[in-house]
């Protein structure tokens, strides 16, 4: 009887604990969805470091994912025909959020991109790289000489944040490969 006493008194106490914490730990979930958490955008390439860094330079392309074996020629070649390299993308394309809510753009590819808010997409400042009959939008003229350009460059492994987007649709596509594109749209 008296371990079934005690037992009880433990097994009550436990129960109270448990209460307790669940209800801290709903008040902080509470408090976390209130918050503006930042929408994550990732730029992906798939550069193979041999070809891209004997042409542009050592450690331009440092891409250690499995697969990664675009040669730049191929790169150059696809976008001639008109058929960009898929492997090129910012993911996901088209994102919606809540005004107030920030973009954390991430470089997970092996090389360096920008993501450029423009009017209407188009060309980017190399013109190898654009579609036939593409010419390059106002925003990407004059490539890294461009200041502006020049803010929205995210290097490998880097983050970009975008904050303050007014309500309406942005539209975003790195200069130097600009296929990749994003559509925003604020609510």
């Amino acid at each position: 009887m008296k371990y079934t006493k005690c037992f009880l008194t433990v097994l009550t106490l436990a129960s109270t604990i448990c209460a307790i914490a669940q209800e801290h730990s709903e008040q902080d979930h509470t408090r976390h969805e209130n918050t503006s958490r930042a929408v994550q955008i990732v730029a992906l390439d798939e550069c193979d470091p041999a070809t891209f860094n004997d042409a542009l330079g050592p450690d331009f392309c440092r891409n250690i994912a499995l697969g990664a074996s675009t040669k730049l020629s191929d790169l150059f070649a696809k976008a001639a025909a008109g058929t960009p390299d898929p492997g090129w993308d910012f993911e996901p394309d088209v994102v919606k959020v809540k005004e107030g809510t920030p973009l954390s753009v991430v470089d997970q590819g092996g090389e360096p991109h920008t993501f450029t808010e423009v009017t209407r997409f188009g060309g980017g400042f190399i013109p190898g790289l654009n579609a036939p009959g593409d010419d390059t939008v106002p925003e990407c003229a004059g490539g890294f000489s461009n200041l502006a350009v020049a803010k929205t460059r995210i290097l490998q492994g880097s983050e970009l944040k975008v904050a303050e987007l007014s309500k309406g649709k942005h539209r975003f596509q790195c200069c130097i490969h600009p296929w990749m594109r994003v559509e925003v749209d604020v609510k």
